[in-house]
């Protein structure tokens, strides 16, 4: 540990500052959650304007996932190693800089290229932000802050959903990055004059880890969208096998690890290994929901795609109202109950979900996604209250980015197990169709055909919620807001100047 940990503790921060990094956490979430939801209503023009294919574009959502979760732990380690304040105000930087190329991308390779840009910059603040709030904020107001993250992130993806088509429409789809750029400077102004500078920690980067970890996630996600983008092939089969086989390989390196990327030791303890596993689940059967919806919608109610978001806007307003509200109650009943609580009301939606039929009155899923937002509303402070209530002073970061690669992890394989789903039942051709918007309504009698798949993954997402419910709830009762003791490292008041940083955000 640093001399400056060991330390008399410094005085406590003010409210003032705790606002400042608060409004920085909530600013990036809303600017990552923008970004992601404009890009998929954006999707059709873009291909259009650059002469792509879906096989091609499509790689501008899942590179950026597929970054974000390799490369978020270890940004983790670097906002350890060279101060979290600096880090986090750098992410906004390079998202900020890879938003702009975005915008100016001649072709739909240097958009991808510029994608992957926006997305090392997204992992930088997503990986440091969970440490900040929990270090910056004591452990009887974690759960609220948590909470306004919920929000922000709610705001950003309605801004998204409104202002995505507005804008596609009215001035073009590149301006849907250029959004990006004064909120990005303004952002970074103020992180220069508020985030606190903190001190170095001693920390290894897992390079093995790292590698191993890409290179697996990669050959899935690369040799699955192939099959469900271009039909069966010996030549893409042999991909997937070898990204599964690297799992074990994976799994061995980082045993043998001293530092690991994720520490799959942390596993073992059953408050923190079990929330983790939770918040993995959580996202691995939520993503799909939307994506299949907006199938549903688009592909056999023949909806434009912008009047089909509509309607889910309700889900994202009341995500966004619950999140603070919940994150008080965490704070004082604990996160067990609600969590679990949370998991299972976005589980009785997805089932109300699954009962859609070509006829059902478009009404209903307003109604349905406003559940299915109190149920995420609940879910997330809590569970993640949790979480770094589990996390020793010197382990904030580590755990921060465990939790946040675990859900982006979810997240990529959730919307590549939807798109393989949704192509399984119609074929590659009209799914891909589909999914662009291209022949919205005009599935035919492969109509029916489709509606069952989009109801088989519906069940299998709600499937994944229980089981990540049962696991939510087996957790048991410690941990809740109780702040690190003495023997885990470092009283409440040192942690604070030793881990000074910023706060992460997802879902």
């Amino acid at each position: 540990m640093p001399a400056s940990a060991s330390a008399a503790p410094p005085a406590r921060l003010g409210s003032g500052r705790e606002a400042a990094v608060l409004l920085l956490c909530t600013l990036g979430t809303v600017m990552v959650a923008v970004d992601s939801t404009i890009v998929i209503l954006a999707l059709p023009t873009m291909t259009r304007n650059l002469h792509s294919s879906l096989g091609t574009i499509i790689w501008t959502i899942l590179l950026y996932l597929l970054v974000t979760a390799a490369l978020t732990t270890q940004a983790g380690r670097i906002g350890d190693l060279l101060g979290r304040g600096r880090v986090y105000n750098a992410g906004f930087a390079v998202f900020t800089v890879g938003s702009a190329l975005c915008g100016f991308a001649p072709t739909d390779r240097f958009l991808i290229a510029a994608r992957v840009v926006q997305a090392v910059g997204g992992a930088i603040m997503f990986a440091n932000a969970g440490a900040l709030i929990a270090h910056v904020f004591p452990p009887e107001r974690r759960g609220r802050a948590f909470g306004y993250l919920v929000f922000g992130w709610s705001v950003g993806a309605i801004l998204g959903i409104l202002l995505g088509g507005v804008i596609t429409t009215t001035l073009g789809w590149r301006y849907n990055f250029f959004i990006n750029i004064p909120i990005g400077l303004v952002a970074i102004a103020l992180g220069l004059r508020a985030l606190p500078v903190s001190p170095r920690l001693k920390v290894d980067l897992d390079i093995p880890g790292f590698l191993v970890f890409s290179a697996s996630l990669s050959a899935i996600c690369y040799g699955t969208i192939e099959l469900a983008v271009f039909g069966h092939s010996l030549m893409n089969y042999a991909i997937v096998a070898g990204g599964l086989l690297l799992v074990p390989v994976f799994v061995f390196v980082e045993l043998k690890a001293r530092q690991p990327m994720l520490d799959l030791k942390e596993l073992r303890r059953r408050l923190l290994g079990l929330s983790l596993i939770a918040g993995f689940l959580q996202a691995l059967g939520s993503l799909s929901v939307i994506f299949l919806l907006t199938l549903y919608l688009q592909g056999i109610r023949g909806l434009t795609p912008l009047d089909s978001s509509v309607l889910l806007v309700p889900g994202y307003l009341v995500g966004a109202g619950a999140g603070p509200l919940t994150g008080k109650y965490v704070d004082r009943i604990g996160p067990r109950g609600l969590a679990t609580a949370g998991l299972l009301v976005t589980l009785v939606a997805i089932l109300a979900y699954s009962r859609l039929t070509t006829t059902t009155a478009l009404g209903w899923i307003p109604v349905i996604s406003a559940v299915s937002g109190v149920g995420t509303g609940m879910f997330f402070p809590a569970n993640n209250t949790a979480i770094m209530g589990e996390a020793s002073p010197r382990s904030f970061g580590a755990i921060s980015g465990l939790r946040a690669t675990l859900t982006n992890m979810g997240a990529l394989l959730s919307f590549v197990v939807a798109l393989s789903i949704a192509s399984s039942t119609v074929g590659p051709i009209v799914a891909s169709e589909v999914f662009l918007g291209t022949n919205a309504g005009a599935l035919g009698s492969a109509g029916g055909a489709f509606l069952g798949g989009i109801r088989a993954a519906l069940l299998g997402a709600a499937a994944i919620l229980g089981v990540a419910a049962v696991l939510s709830w087996s957790r048991g009762r410690r941990g809740a807001t109780a702040a690190p003791t003495p023997a885990q490292g470092v009283p409440h008041d040192a942690a604070v100047v030793e881990g000074e940083a910023l706060g992460s955000a997802h879902r």
